[in-house]
Formats: C-alpha cells, structure tokens, sequence
C-alpha cells in the first residue's frame, strides 16, 4: 500500500477557493486589523483577489463559475498580507516591501502608525511614522497620497489627518490649500478657519471654496429647478385649465359621484388643472440654518441650494443663519461663496431666537415655506420656540425641520425637541441633497413629506 503524505498548504493557504479554512480562518474573518486598519480598505480592493474568493462555487451556477485564477506564489500572499498588517515585528510575514509598495505603506503609516493624540508615539513609547510638523512636509505626503489612491479615498485620508494630527493649522498656509482634494467637509474646516485666517490665504481658501461650491451646483440645480417648478405648477389650481393643464387625477377624484356604470365612465362636471407659475412669484422660502460646529455640511449644502432657489423667479427665497446670533444673507444669495464666508461656524444656539426673526418676515402665511436645518440642541427657550412653530403652522405656514442636509444620515440631535416639533405636525428627519428637491416640491404642494426610514439613517 502506498501511503501519501497530506500537503499542509492544501488546508492553510487563505487564498484556495475550495478549502473551507478561508471562511474560517480567524485572520480572514475576525482580524481587526482586517476590517479597522484603512489599509484593508484600499489595498485589497484595488489589487488583492482575496476580498473575492470567499464565494462557495457549489452556490453559483456551473456556468457562471470564471476559469480558476492562477495560483498566487507565496512570495505575494506574505507582501499583501504586510500591506495589509501595516509592518512591524508582531505581524509575522517578514517581508519587506521595496518600491511603490515602500512609498504607499510609508503613506499611510504617516497616518495610521500611530494612536490618535499620541504626539507622534505609537503605542509603548516608541517613535512612530507621522507628517511632522512642517507645511512642505505635509504638502508632500498629500501629493503621495493623491499619487498612490483614488479621489474618494484621499478625501478620508484628509479628514482623518486633520482630525488625528490636528493640521487644521497647516491649512492657513496657502501652499497647503493648493495641494489638498478639495470636498464639502474641507470646505467646513475652512470656514471654521476664517476669522483666524490670514489674507494672504484667503483668496486661495475662496478658489478651493468655489470650485467646490461649482461642482455641487452642476451636481444639484438642474434637477431641483426641475422639479421645483413643476412643483409650482400644480400648486396654483385653477378651476378652468386648459386641456393640457388639467389635473386628471384630482379631476376623477372630485368627479366620481358622476360614474355611469352603464357607460363605464365618469361624467366630469367640475375641472380641476394646474397654470403656469413661471411668471410671478407664488412661493416665499425661508431658509433658516444652525451654524453650529457639527452643521458643517449642512450649511455648505444650504448655501447651494439657497442660491439655486433665488434664481428661480416664481420663489422669493430668503436665507438666515444662526448661533446665539441671527445674520440674514438674503442680499448675497447670488454667490453661494460670499454666503458661505458670511458665516461663522461654532458658538451656540438660539433657535427661539432665530424663528423669531424668521416669523416677523413672513407676509403670506398661506405661500410660505419654512425650512428650519437644526440638530435641535436649543440653548435659548424651549417653550417659546415651540410656540412660534405651533403659531407659524397655525396660519398657514408648511413648516420643514431638517436634522441635517448633507449625505452623512441623522446626526446626533435632541430627540425631546424633534418628537415635540412631531407633535405639532412639523416632523424631524435627516435630507440627503439628493431628496432636497422631493421634500421642496412636497412642502410647496402642501402634500406629505418623503421622510426617509430614520433607522436607516443611524
């Protein structure tokens, strides 16, 4: 009899398609390195096969089963798995990366390789990797990183440098401004900047302010001016349309006492259509946002959205801002930029405050729409604010209550102040910008709002 002897690779390779120990290994599944270490983020999905050999093929269809990859030598498992570990004696791969491999590990260890306020020090005492603290250094390491990852993952690298490494300095310096990925939330930490910012910087913090301000009005107009107007149109009912202006629906429904079932059909006494609102203005919009620290985004985004709806002649759209002050920016709606330096992130919060000024510039309770963008931390009087939304609602105003308008979901919030606010018909949920338009279009037809499943938001 002959005896052979088992291959160990045959039942430890994690990368065999067949073997069950690759849905089992712990260092697949439960590493956390694996699955907290950005690393695992970016370099396994770009370039390592093994994210995608976990698939039982027994489940897919035989036709569908691809043609089996070649097989990976050892030499490569050990330099993904150092790419993936993030180095030093304890990961047990002794390999040593050369090259772009060097240059890419070296990146992220700047970042990552240490704890978060460690002060340059990995954990034990000993020196670790990190930017320094000078600007051409960083600058630097943002050109490595914009050289070795995509946009979006150099955009939470940023962020996480500047949260990590407290740089929000560094972006004073104009050399800096020109080498970062410009986004939304780079846009908050600049205009938290702005009262310390020097002018030597400013018109650079302006031109990466507008270019993203650009790019989201690109994204963002067309669609809500669309939909904004058709809004507008069915809002002004009329009781004798045209035949292309008639609200058939409305008109069925106003109409079905009048069914003859012989004739199987509905008699319609009485039309109802919709005109044309692109003439005159129909709708006043009042946008009233909470410039606290943690509304960021939510300011950019309404700043945007601000300028689009002053350009559409059917709305008079006023914008207020807010701390423990009120400053109305309606006279700069024209530029979202000048809007966006016109705030002043931080400070408290008076929202009484705030719905007070908004309520005494209301003239048409019946046309108005009010959108308050707040994560509701009330530092004025609770009862007073409760009372001006109750009394706005009671003449007539469609009163919205965003928690937040940008694509992060539902911050945190005062959940006493959204389940009152609920209570008097005004409903608190987190917008997207992309269902902005949806909840406008809804708040001027006076019909329900499209509020998203908040679990989902969490």
């Amino acid at each position: 009899m002959t005896s052979t002897t088992p291959d160990p690779t045959a039942t430890t390779d994690p990368t065999a398609t067949t073997d069950p120990t690759v849905t089992t290994d712990p260092t697949v599944t439960t590493d956390p390195t694996v699955t907290t270490d950005p690393m695992a983020t970016t370099a396994t999905a770009t370039t390592d096969p093994m994210a995608t050999t976990a698939t039982d093929p027994a489940s897919v269809p035989a036709a569908s089963v691809p043609a089996p990859a070649a097989p990976t030598s050892e030499a490569e498992r050990l330099r993904r798995w150092r790419l993936v570990l993030g180095g030093g004696g304890a990961d047990g791969t002794g390999c040593e990366l050369r090259g772009r491999d060097a240059a890419m590990d070296g990146a992220l260890a700047s970042l990552y390789g240490r704890e978060k306020g460690s002060g340059g020090k990995a954990p034990g005492g000993r020196r670790a990797a990190g930017l320094g603290a000078s600007a051409p250094g960083v600058a630097r390491w943002l050109g490595d990183i914009r050289t070795y990852f995509p946009s979006s993952v150099v955009q939470v690298m940023q962020r996480d440098a500047i949260d990590r490494l407290g740089l929000s300095a560094l972006l004073l310096e104009p050399e800096m401004l020109e080498a970062v990925e410009a986004d939304v939330h780079l846009v908050g930490t600049l205009l938290s900047l702005n009262k310390v910012m020097p002018e030597t910087t400013k018109e650079t913090a302006r031109a990466v302010v507008r270019k993203v301000v650009e790019q989201l009005e690109k994204k963002l107009a067309q669609r809500t001016r669309a939909t904004l107007t058709g809004a507008l149109d069915r809002s002004a009912r009329i009781s004798r349309p045209r035949h292309r202006d008639i609200d058939w629906d409305r008109t069925i429904r106003a109409n079905l006492k009048n069914y003859l079932p012989e004739y199987r059909t509905v008699v319609p006494e009485r039309l109802i259509g919709y005109g044309r609102a692109a003439q005159s203005v129909k709708k006043d919009v009042v946008l009233c946002i909470d410039q606290s620290g943690s509304m960021a985004a939510s300011v950019v985004y309404a700043s945007v959205f601000g300028a689009v709806l002053a350009s559409m002649r059917a709305l008079d759209t006023r914008l207020v801002v807010f701390d423990t002050a009120v400053v109305d920016l309606t006279d700069q709606l024209d530029d979202p930029v000048d809007v966006l330096f016109g705030t002043q992130l931080g400070g408290g919060t008076d929202i009484n405050r705030a719905l007070a000024y908004c309520q005494s510039r209301i003239t048409r309770p019946t046309e108005t729409v009010v959108v308050l963008i707040s994560d509701l931390y009330e530092g004025g009087i609770r009862d007073e604010m409760l009372k001006r939304v109750a009394a706005m609602k009671a003449s007539g105003v469609q009163f919205v209550t965003l928690l937040a308008l940008s694509d992060e979901g539902a911050p945190a919030y005062d959940r006493d102040h959204a389940a009152a606010l609920a209570a008097l018909g005004a409903p608190a949920f987190a917008c997207t910008p992309d269902l902005f338009p949806d909840v406008m279009a809804a708040a001027i037809e006076k019909r329900p709002l499209p509020i998203p499943d908040m679990a989902e938001q969490r």
